[in-house]
């Protein structure tokens, strides 16, 4: 009787055993399971706060930062204050100081002369009245063929008129072709270059100016780069070149160029509701010119035409004192 029974209690031993291990091992693996659910849902957890606190920190940093705008500025433009580093040489101008290819477009009205002997003399007592220095307004795309043409056809004689003070002249960077290079767009990036030497190195924001025309890039190209902006502005001998590099790269204007291109495109200042279509747009005394972009002869013409009209209408009419 004993000896039947021992080895069922050893075989029932050994199942328990079996059976007790097996729970052990299934515990132990959901215990594994859960920590393992546990480690992945805090690393989840831990990925998506990093990831809320680098979005939050980028929103909040772009929505405190304000957008800068240069302090030279006046209306979205930049007047001229020197032509130094421009490339101005005497050989590019006439025997007589005038430049090649183009008028001076300050007047010098003259009165008839061919007063007959028997006719008295009238005697002006109105005080004569200087002729007012030509406002000439560029609104430039560093990315339009047609900004170059002007420019590189004036370049002479507007840096002429400037040193003369016979004409005050303000370029307006504007961003028209930003989708035209690539995705680059390097049209809003060279309008911020421009913005950043005008205001850390006016002197030499005609010359850069001048240099981004004269350079410039295809259209549907990528354009030039960041740094190839800033070396090119370092090129013309500015002052700060350190401050200059750093603004261009870090595109410290890049908001301010694209407000003032919704602006021009709405209406330009100091007109009458006349708004930017299409670049370059120059504007003499507020008339716009629509001649041929690459004749300085008929530009300095339409110059000398609208800064007449300008002194006539400005002078008094002189009463005549008749003499024998």
């Amino acid at each position: 009787m004993s000896s039947d029974e021992s080895p069922n209690a050893a075989s029932s031993e050994r199942r328990d055993a079996v059976r007790e291990k097996a729970q052990q091992v299934q515990a132990r693996q959901s215990r594994d399971r859960l920590i393992l659910r546990s480690t992945l849902a805090v690393a989840i957890v831990a990925v998506v706060a990093v990831i809320a606190v680098v979005v939050t920190w980028t929103v909040s940093s772009s929505a405190s930062k304000p957008t800068m705008s240069p302090a030279n500025g006046v209306d979205y433009g930049f007047m001229i204050t020197g032509v130094t580093g421009a490339g101005v040489t005497s050989e590019q101008t006439g025997a007589n100081g005038s430049i090649l290819g183009g008028e001076a477009a300050t007047p010098s009205p003259e009165g008839d002369v061919a007063a007959e002997a028997t006719e008295p003399t009238p005697t002006a007592t109105a005080t004569a009245t200087e002729v007012p220095a030509v406002d000439i307004r560029v609104y430039v795309d560093y990315l339009s063929t047609g900004s170059r043409d002007f420019q590189i056809a004036n370049v002479q004689q507007l840096s002429k008129w400037v040193a003369e003070d016979a004409a005050t002249l303000t370029y307006y960077p504007v961003a028209m072709l930003t989708a035209k290079s690539n995705g680059t767009k390097y049209s809003l990036r060279a309008a911020n270059a421009a913005a950043c030497v005008a205001q850390h190195s006016p002197d030499y924001f005609f010359a850069f100016n001048n240099a981004l025309l004269v350079e410039q890039p295809d259209v549907d190209s990528d354009g030039l780069t960041d740094s190839e902006l800033a070396a090119l502005a370092i090129g013309v001998g500015l002052d700060g070149p350190k401050v200059v590099r750093s603004c261009i790269e870090e595109q410290s204007y890049a908001s301010w160029a694209k407000t003032a291109t919704e602006r021009a495109l709405k209406e330009l200042p100091g007109t009458d509701g006349v708004a930017l279509t299409s670049t370059p747009m120059v504007l003499v005394n507020g008339t716009q010119y629509v001649g041929a972009l690459d004749d300085p002869k008929e530009f300095a013409q339409f110059v000398l035409t609208v800064s007449s009209d300008s002194y006539y209408k400005a002078t008094p009419t002189p009463t005549a004192t008749p003499t024998p």
